[in-house]
């Protein structure tokens, strides 16, 4: 059986029990075996170009010792993937990257929620060099804690006027731009009223085909 490695480069728990949950929908008999794996070296969020860098290192050695088919490195800030996919030869998955082409396959245009202002500009460096910053329509950042976007219910409203914002703003879909974003969703998309992407979600399907 193929196995796919979701990595949380963060160290929270909570974090990695979200990206679980997100992915409980992708387990059925006979598709690939998806693991997720908790960086326990990571810091508590990725909200910094200096949190973004911490991980790179112990992300790559945690795939250079942890053999699968596939690995998914399960941050909204896709942190290292140049790096993480020089130290494997099977194929590595960022999931914002992969949140992006589900979200330009769906329609022209998309909208990102970041988590905080300081994403902004690391989700902007993955959209050029993906050649699709000009499909971009807003990005809202929520400045709230990792702590308080992982709670049930703390962040829901929050997340539901930015995703209302970037509609407006003439998005057609709509990226929850962190991974501690996964069980606002369904709530998420039933409210704005367009496509709402789970990143966690879209990178593992494209694990999962690219390992079937």
């Amino acid at each position: 059986m193929a196995r796919i490695l979701v990595i949380n480069p963060n160290c929270s728990q909570t974090c990695s029990d979200g990206i679980d949950a997100a992915l409980a929908p992708l387990r059925f008999p006979g598709a690939p075996v998806l693991e997720v794996a908790t960086l326990e070296a990571g810091p508590p969020a990725i909200l910094t170009w200096r949190d973004w860098h911490s991980v790179v290192e112990p992300v790559c050695r945690l795939i250079e010792r942890t053999p699968a088919d596939a690995y998914v490195v399960a941050c909204a800030s896709d942190p290292g993937i140049e790096a993480a996919r020089a130290a494997t030869g099977r194929p590595v998955f960022g999931v914002f990257r992969c949140a992006v082409a589900a979200a330009v396959a769906r329609a022209e245009r998309f909208g990102v929620i970041a988590i905080v202002d300081a994403s902004k500009p690391r989700h902007m460096a993955a959209l050029r060099a993906m050649g699709l910053a000009g499909r971009l329509a807003g990005e809202v950042a929520l400045n709230v804690a990792m702590a308080t976007l992982l709670q049930p219910e703390a962040a829901r409203s929050r997340l539901i006027e930015a995703a209302r914002t970037l509609v407006a703003q003439g998005a057609a879909t709509v990226i929850l731009g962190c991974t501690g974003m996964a069980h606002h969703r369904s709530a998420v998309e039933a409210a704005c009223g367009v496509p709402v992407i789970e990143p966690c979600q879209a990178a593992a399907m494209q694990a999962m085909l690219a390992v079937q």
